[in-house]
């Protein structure tokens, strides 16, 4: 269990501690997280893919260096990354069309399943597989993923699915973000600030 005086002092930058206590609780009571060891873990990760519980779907207005750097070999020009810019339906219609259960560009499944909720879950299949885990329609209705409860029970479907409990047990940080975000681990300094943080607070 964890409070909101302390979910503010590890997140300072979220904006509701108080509604998100209690769909984290909820959460950590259903899928076993609320261990201080796993919950430090657990807030770590998902205070850094929600940018600290604010970011409910994800945004995707990328500058045209931004887009250089996050895909080079799908943007090595600024030429051919200008006309996403800035542009988010059409990048994510483009760079995750015919993959993680989505249909072509012409279908939109890129947008409409485009990384939500804490852990930013991406694509219809995975969408399918959360909303049937916790009993919410959210391949037909994507959006419901940004609602607090909904967000944080469909993120604690992965974590404890994914073996992420026992790799918290384990201390094994660096796994748990390879699990998340693949083998690129991005943002791992700044994950590790912010369970240290997480483990401080929560005397784990």
């Amino acid at each position: 269990m964890i409070s909101a005086d302390q979910l503010k002092r590890i997140l300072p930058r979220c904006l509701d501690p108080n509604l998100w206590t209690a769909a984290l609780n909820a959460a950590a009571a259903e899928f076993d997280f609320g261990s201080n060891v796993r919950m430090a873990a657990f807030l770590a990760q998902v205070g850094h893919e929600s940018d600290q519980l604010n970011a409910g779907r994800e945004n995707l207005s990328y500058s045209v260096r931004r887009l250089m750097a996050v895909w080079p070999r799908r943007f090595p020009t600024e030429e051919s990354a200008l006309p996403y810019a800035r542009n988010p339906e059409r990048l994510a219609n483009t760079v995750y069309a015919d993959r993680l259960g989505n249909g072509s560009f012409a279908s939109g499944d890129g947008w409409k399943y485009r990384g939500g909720g804490l852990l930013q879950l991406t694509g219809r299949a995975n969408y399918r597989e959360a909303g049937a885990a916790i009993n919410q329609p959210l391949e037909i209705s994507p959006a419901k993923i940004e609602i607090q409860l909904i967000s944080a029970r469909a993120a604690g479907w992965f974590w404890k699915a994914h073996g992420c409990n026992e790799l918290a047990d384990a201390g094994d940080f660096d796994k748990i973000t390879e699990t998340i975000n693949g083998p690129a681990k991005v943002g791992l300094d700044a994950r590790i600030l912010l369970w240290r943080t997480a483990q401080q607070v929560l005397g784990a």
